[in-house]
């Protein structure tokens, strides 16, 4: 079967699965009281926002003012990091708290989607909506999947009451008629796209317009505050933007001296601007944790329609810092203290481990957790202990982080024609001196090495597939 059709069967076949699965474990827990104590939990995610794309990360020309002030009454953190340098990996992290190697979502869903496979997160996957829904929390998505597309696969099924949004990238279903190659993506015409709006598991539209979806999305995350702030709430607001096609509403496009990508990047931050206005209205802000970060880097071969790293070196598709280290905003006025620059390391990871216990939810015994509480990062009362960030492309480990060491056991750029390179020794590089991982101090610091060896044969002893299996067979698109 020709693999464009079979895709369009596939996501035909969510529309027959039917709205009886809608809300399969949607009742789960729902019996348990109603605690004002356990916090509201609105994560935001951005798609290839990259670390210097914000004005409080030090961008001069994007104007991000609602983040700016979530920052100023929050705490910023400089050294946070999404588990994975793409897409489909990292959303697995965030949503299980667990390198993607463990729950075998490695890999980009490109491939996957292009052959109809069934592939996605696995239904065994713990995933924070569904220890949230055994607490009484309502569980609501919003805006971009990416972890399987077919009915057995969608957020209905990985424990969130809702859904609305795209079930995969917004380029991945380009129209018959559409230019091929890079031309298409600096268009900017909406008409080249057939990426189809979900809600539930039903297609509401096969081709929506991609200029009105941030605010679309802002609007139904506003809505599902306002139907849920009587009861705790857990709500995953996952932007399409700014990975390309690049789209803006009328209200932005032109605005910003950034061109086109600042303007997508100021709607998002519109967007933010909405649901804490929403929240501050509805007398929710003390008890509200609210976090923002992105994906992965930047989509830097995409030029002026892909972002920024700042100081850091290269972007998405690498495991060098830019394209792992994301912004990192946390806000609950009254428990997270105003205007503190965290320079500890946080990961994406750490957000399932927090918020399951601010609800009161149980962590899962029977696998490895790799994100750890950072409550008193947050709230200021303490550091936190963590064995060793390591740093995966696909299922090969290029890199791990211990303190403010980094050793590369191999380099390559994030989309280039360059094969893996093996460095042996590593490469070192001390983070905090040199954040734009210019100057090797291998000869200098082999006791840092030493130390890195020795946390990255500990972590690989917790892996269930042998080191032998761990190759590389990254996808190298989105």
């Amino acid at each position: 079967m020709n693999p464009k059709r079979a895709l369009l069967l596939g996501i035909a076949g969510i529309v027959l699965w039917g709205a009886d699965h809608r809300g399969l474990a949607a009742d789960s827990g729902r019996s348990g009281a109603n605690r004002p104590e356990r916090p509201n939990i609105i994560v935001i995610y951005a798609d290839d926002l990259g670390y210097g794309d914000l004005g409080c990360y030090g961008h001069p020309s994007i104007r991000t003012p609602h983040l700016d002030r979530m920052a100023a009454e929050g705490m910023r953190f400089t050294d946070f990091y999404s588990a994975a340098e793409v897409c489909t990996p990292s959303r697995a992290a965030l949503l299980t708290g667990r390198y993607p190697i463990r729950s075998g979502m490695c890999h980009n869903q490109y491939r996957v989607l292009r052959n109809n496979s069934a592939g996605g997160l696995p239904a065994e996957e713990a995933t924070l909506p569904e220890l949230l829904q055994r607490q009484g929390y309502a569980t609501g998505m919003v805006g971009k999947w990416h972890l399987g597309h077919l009915p057995q696969h969608l957020p209905p099924r990985h424990g969130f009451d809702s859904y609305f949004g795209l079930p995969f990238s917004n380029d991945m279903m380009p129209a018959p008629d559409a230019p091929k190659g890079r031309e298409k993506f600096f268009a900017e015409d909406n008409a080249f796209w057939r990426t189809p709006l979900l809600r539930g598991t039903n297609v509401m539209e096969p081709a929506p317009d991609q200029r009105q979806l941030t605010r679309r999305y802002a609007e139904e995350a506003v809505r599902f505050i306002r139907e849920q702030r009587r009861a705790p709430f857990f709500l995953y607001l996952a932007h399409t933007f700014p990975h390309v096609p690049l789209f803006a509403s009328d209200g932005f496009r032109g605005r910003s001296p950034a061109g086109l990508y600042g303007d997508v990047v100021e709607e998002l931050d519109w967007s933010v601007g909405q649901i804490l206005d929403t929240v501050r209205r509805l007398g929710l802000e003390k008890k509200t944790l609210v976090v923002f970060s992105s994906d992965n880097g930047p989509w830097l071969i995409f030029n002026h329609h892909g972002g920024s790293a700042g100081p850091l070196r290269e972007g998405k598709g690498s495991t060098w810092e830019g394209g792992m280290r994301v912004p990192g905003i946390a806000w609950w006025p009254g428990r997270v203290p105003a205007g503190v620059v965290q320079h500890e390391m946080a990961t994406t990871m750490d957000l399932f481990t927090t918020c399951a216990r601010l609800a009161g939810a149980p962590l899962p015994q029977d696998r490895p957790l790799d994100g750890v509480d950072i409550s008193p990062l947050l709230f200021g009362t303490g550091t936190v202990s963590r064995e060793a960030f390591f740093y995966y492309r696909g299922s090969t480990l290029y890199a791990a982080r211990l303190g403010s060491w980094k050793a590369h056991f191999i380099t390559r750029s994030g989309y280039g024609p360059d094969k893996p390179v093996t460095n042996s020794p590593p490469l070192l590089f001390h983070l905090g001196e040199d954040p734009g991982e210019k100057f090797d101090r291998a000869s200098a610091q082999p006791e840092a090495l030493l130390k890195i060896d020795e946390a990255v044969a500990r972590h690989r002893a917790t892996l269930r597939a042998a080191p032998s299996q761990l190759v590389e067979t990254t996808a190298r698109t989105n």
